[in-house]
């Protein structure tokens, strides 16, 4: 993976250790986020909950699911407060060793057999944290990579955050691929556990990785300036609530890929429909690997032609694909279901997915980057993590693909108008980010470093 050179104003060799790190750093995060994601679909409604009423079990399943959602706007606050008054190296290395932990956890807790209703209420604590960890992780990374970035190719440098996020995906489909393959009786005592345990390699190779990263240019040169914001939410909020508002909608495209991840995949292999899990997790597999390439490329594609068109190409694209997805699983043809899954998540889903990054973290000037784009991200996000719970209830007992259609589709409205209502931002200097003309001097609620 080539990382285009260091801008002349940035110390030697960070931009593309900072690029290397953020691909690196949420490729180990994300693998534990996504891990969940199909043990939910999978596992947990057979360890954790109630096996006598199977669909309740399987909707319970999908709620702790989107829980971690729930919990990222709280993180964002939190997190996205410390890091732009303390910077964005700090809170890269904390969400990293936090989700790691909360991941081993998992695999440590006592099933429902064992403790009765306190397994699930462990379950969904270790969630929580889960939530908070990934409410910091993409809103540090994509900070440090585009501050880092040269001005003309802040795309693709920040597609790299996304890609490492395919990639952890991609690592946890793999990992579970095995596991799925084990007697029954194997794979709920102790088969589901060992991928959550290779968490804590996560957060050692995470923590080598980017404790020796140093901090922004950009950052660094408004802490000496300017001053950092004694209040990032209260300046956020007063000069940038359009955009934070606009961002909130836009990452609702989100909801493309948790329905696409869990709830698809605990549909295909109902009963009602009877994939097996092994060629469902390959769709996955080979969906995420092609968005592996796709991502740099659409990125590319943005630095010359601009953010809003790029996305609206992701957007539109997925509201139309999700409806032959779906349809594909209905049929158990499982040809239509590799191919409409590759090219719904692994192309057109990754316009939008690859360029997020770069086209919300340019509405945003430096002292309120990172808690914008956590805020805007994380309430959005936390949507998009309850529609797999929602879409189980739509599609009731009959597993009604064509109303969660109209559903996943119906969410891609919303970031379609955002992306129409926003500026382009591609050719503007990374100095003059989120800069209004009114903006002249600092804000009173900016205090030096």
């Amino acid at each position: 993976m080539s990382v285009p050179d260091a801008p002349h104003d940035a110390p030697p060799g960070q931009p593309r250790k900072a690029a290397l790190a953020a691909w690196i750093g949420s490729a180990l995060e994300y693998y534990d986020f996504f891990l969940y994601g199909s043990a939910a679909a999978l596992i947990f409604p057979k360890v954790f909950f109630d096996e006598s009423d199977p669909a309740n079990a399987t909707l319970l399943s999908l709620a702790t699911f989107g829980v971690a959602y729930a919990a990222r706007p709280v993180g964002a606050l939190f997190l996205g407060h410390f890091g732009d008054r303390l910077g964005r190296k700090k809170i890269m290395v904390f969400t990293l060793i936090l989700m790691g932990l909360s991941t081993f956890l998992i695999g440590c807790l006592p099933t429902r057999a064992q403790v009765g209703g306190l397994a699930p209420v462990l379950l969904v604590l270790c969630r929580v944290l889960q939530g908070i960890s990934a409410a910091g992780e993409q809103a540090s990374a994509n900070s440090m990579t585009l501050e880092h970035a040269p001005s003309h190719r802040r795309g693709y440098f920040t597609s790299f955050t996304l890609n490492g996020t395919q990639a952890g995906q991609l690592l946890a489909t793999l990992v579970f691929l095995p596991i799925a393959a084990l007697p029954e009786d194997q794979l709920l005592s102790w088969g589901w556990r060992v991928p959550f345990w290779l968490s804590v390699a996560v957060a050692v190779a995470g923590y080598v990785i980017r404790r020796t990263l140093q901090e922004t240019p950009a950052f660094a040169q408004q802490a000496a300036t300017d001053g950092v914001a004694k209040l990032p939410l209260a300046v956020l909020l007063r000069e940038h609530w359009a955009d934070v508002l606009r961002v909130v909608a836009a990452a609702l495209i989100a909801s493309v890929s948790t329905i696409f991840t869990v709830w698809a995949l605990a549909y295909a292999t109902s009963d009602s429909v009877g994939l097996s899990r092994s060629s469902m997790l390959w769709v996955g597999a080979l969906a995420n690997l092609v968005a592996l390439g796709a991502i740099p490329l659409w990125a590319v594609l943005s630095d010359r032609i601009g953010r809003r068109p790029v996305f609206l190409i992701g957007a539109v694209g997925s509201a139309v694909l999700m409806f032959l997805y779906l349809w594909a699983i209905s049929t158990g043809s499982y040809p239509l279901v590799l191919l409409f899954g590759v090219l719904t998540f692994g192309v057109v889903y990754s316009a939008a997915n690859g360029i997020w990054p770069s086209f919300y973290g340019e509405m945003f000037s430096t002292r309120v980057r990172l808690s914008g784009m956590a805020i805007g991200t994380q309430t959005g996000f936390a949507v998009a993590g309850f529609a797999v719970t929602f879409a189980a209830q739509i599609a009731g007992p009959g597993d009604d693909w064509s109303s969660v259609a109209v559903f996943a589709s119906a969410l891609c409205i919303p970031p379609i108008v955002a992306a129409l209502t926003a500026r382009e931002t591609h050719k503007v200097p990374t100095e003059l980010l989120g800069e209004r003309p009114a903006q002249g001097t600092a804000s009173r609620e900016t205090v030096t470093a």
